[in-house]
């Protein structure tokens, strides 16, 4: 299936996306700010450059764009033209993003995951339903999070 917009117009709006300082990513950020926890932003020192992390608790948390980690969600299409690229780059970075994840926890490091879905879309949580178990998990000892829309499926934590 022919793309339709021009490969420059394509490009141009490739480009525009986003890595760093999302909607979903600003929205986690200023609901915890808020409810008094301090974080560091994008370390680099860290594996994957954890989006907020937090020395205190000892805890980062990821706020993955559902069409980029390849996350199973109303949010994630394949796309229809260069499969094969596309394919190759998702895989690789679900792929990058288990090691990052293996390499955290070994380090000591408690591991939260926020999915774009989570926050956006016909399946999103209340933020403030969504701030709310990310502090919990915050201030707990459980070493995991993962929260999700509720597509029927239950958010873990």
């Amino acid at each position: 299936m022919a793309d339709v917009v021009s490969r420059d117009v394509r490009s141009r709006m490739m480009s525009g996306i986003r890595g760093k300082n999302t909607k979903p990513e600003l929205l986690i950020r200023r609901g915890l700010h808020a409810n008094g926890f301090r974080y560091l932003l994008h370390d680099r020192r860290l594996p994957g450059k954890p989006d907020l992390v937090f020395p205190k608790h000892r805890a980062v948390i990821f706020v993955h764009g559902c069409f980029w980690h390849g996350h199973d969600c109303h949010l994630f299409k394949w796309p229809k033209t260069r499969k094969g690229f596309w394919r190759n780059k998702i895989d690789r970075n679900k792929w990058l993003d288990e090691q990052a994840i293996l390499e955290l926890r070994k380090s000591g490091w408690r591991v939260g995951i926020v999915w774009e879905c989570t926050v956006k879309g016909r399946t999103r949580l209340l933020d403030e339903r969504t701030i709310t178990l990310c502090a919990t998990w915050l201030r707990s000892n459980r070493k995991n999070l993962v929260l999700l829309g509720t597509d029927g499926r239950t958010h873990r934590v």
